[in-house]
């Protein structure tokens, strides 16, 4: 990709007198600069490798949360009255600049989050990417009414004003900048709630666009405790200058949300938790099909919303595609990302390790068999595979969001759509087949916002729209699908008649 940053992790930062590096601080982002909260309260980011503080933020409140609202509201009007063209051009330097944040991306993500070299350069690349495709829709984007002759009748779109943007900490670069950019392309002014575990690398893409040419007060960043996060959240969503939601995150709080802005009336985009399913059929090129299930299930740990969790193959081939995969996946060992050859870091946080190590009990328990990995060890866990999964098993129908998957043994194509549909979920899905007719006769009946036919479950294209059914969300990132997410649609008439 042109213009894609080549990260490496030699950020300076202060060193403490016994050798290691002190935490980065972190302040609100308020009318172009960082500042304290009121309360003067901060949290602490935890390295998940090395237990050391990684990072020390703000912790922003209610009144916090107030005073964003109305700065971004204060200057929402600048933004919007510039042409689309001058807007894109903001994008595009945003997009020049970044080659030269990308040591200060690869060690902030390496020390909030444990990030491997392969995952922070995909963030990276899927970020240059968002910039050059919000940069295309400002261009086309004009807000000016037409003019009005006699008796015409015109629709317009307007940008909404305040956007609310909440992403989270698994794709901190590629998910944050999505969730800024898009509504700036189209006008609007941005409240980034940053998340309470990478708090310094979301801050940087606000100085990244600060320094871009974003005005002062167009983007603010919000960062919290993570006990104020509801009474932040709350807060912004009941603001009568915020209009829209993006939520990025989990099922369970999107829902949350969702409620809370519902309450207000107020539109949300939601793209939440998935279960994806990877569909091997008995004609696939088993070769390929290995190698995607590895890229999907594996990268960033599997802590990826679309990343490849459950495996649904024909039984015809089923004992020779699993040979393959635990062979190239018993090499994938867990470790410090900071260490060579090291491609799965550290899990997210102890609860995930806690929770993936209960579905592999279960599973254990009720008749699977574990082929390669195992529970985790402190923080980390090799990748791992579980084979014969049944519907009894919690491991059939829960978001495993690590490096595990499982092995769904079925007896026809037919029965593979029945088992990969019987989920809450429905954000990414893959087929793998020989006959593309048969694939895309497959892959349309999959219930999912998106489907990759002899392709990774993990893919991004910012131009195209990006978003899931059921109990992944609604709405679409991505492209013109993304118009209705961040501007209103107007119709406006005129007789012809002036007024006497």
């Amino acid at each position: 990709m042109e213009n894609t940053p080549k990260p490496t992790r030699s950020e300076q930062v202060p060193i403490t007198d016994d050798g290691q590096a002190s935490p980065v601080l972190v302040g609100l982002f308020i009318n172009g600069e960082q500042v304290p909260a009121e309360t003067c309260g901060s949290f602490e980011r935890l390295d998940p490798t090395t237990s050391l503080v990684a990072s020390r933020a703000a912790s922003g409140r209610a009144a916090d949360a107030e005073h964003m609202a109305a700065v971004a509201a204060e200057n929402f009007s600048g933004w919007a009255a510039l042409s689309g063209q001058e807007r894109a051009a903001v994008l595009l330097r945003a997009r020049s600049l970044l080659p030269a944040y990308a040591e200060r991306f690869a060690s902030r993500m390496t020390s909030e989050m444990g990030a491997t070299a392969d995952w922070i350069a995909f963030n990276l690349t899927v970020a240059t990417d968002v910039l050059t495709a919000t940069a295309e829709l400002a261009e086309k984007f004009n807000s000016d009414l037409p003019a009005l002759g006699e008796t015409e009748s015109v629709i317009v779109r307007q940008p909404v004003g305040v956007c609310l943007a909440i992403a989270p900490w698994n794709a901190p670069i590629a998910l944050g900048m999505r969730s800024i950019a898009f509504p700036l392309a189209f006008g609007n002014s941005v409240i980034f709630k940053a998340s309470e575990l990478c708090p310094a690398t979301h801050m940087l893409l606000a100085e990244l666009l600060h320094e871009a040419g974003v005005p002062a007060g167009v983007l603010s960043v919000m960062t919290n405790a993570p006990e104020h996060s509801e009474e932040v959240v709350e807060t912004l969503i009941a603001h009568s200058a915020v209009r829209r939601i993006n939520f990025t995150g989990s099922t369970r709080v999107g829902r949350i949300v969702a409620g809370i802005a519902a309450g207000h009336l107020k539109r949300c985009l939601l793209e939440l938790g998935g279960k994806s399913p990877f569909v091997v059929l008995a004609d696939a090129d088993l070769e390929a099909a290995v190698e995607a299930a590895i890229f999907g299930a594996y990268l960033n740990n599997g802590q990826i919303c679309m990343a490849t969790d459950r495996i649904i193959v024909e039984d015809v081939v089923a004992d020779a595609f699993v040979a393959a995969l635990a062979e190239r996946t018993r090499l994938l060992v867990a470790g410090d990302p900071r260490q060579p050859g090291i491609r799965l870091g550290p899990l997210g946080t102890p609860g995930i390790a806690t929770r993936l190590s209960a579905l592999i009990s279960d599973a254990l328990e009720k008749g699977a068999r574990l082929v390669t990995g195992g529970p985790a060890h402190g923080p980390f866990m090799d990748a791992t595979i579980v084979d014969h999964v049944s519907p009894m098993m919690r491991l059939y129908a829960e978001e495993c969001f690590g490096p595990l998957v499982g092995i769904y043994r079925v007896g026809s194509a037919d029965e593979a759509v029945t088992v990969a549909n019987d989920c809450e979920y429905g954000l990414s899905s893959a087929v793998f087949s020989a006959d593309l007719d048969k694939a895309a006769a497959i892959a349309a009946q999959l219930e999912t916002g998106i489907c990759h036919i002899n392709g990774p479950t993990v893919a991004d294209e910012p131009s195209m729209p990006f978003g899931g059914m059921k109990s992944s969300g609604y709405g679409r990132f991505g492209g013109v699908s993304c118009l209705d997410e961040f501007t209103e649609v107007r119709w406006i008439t005129t007789s012809g008649r002036t007024a006497r």
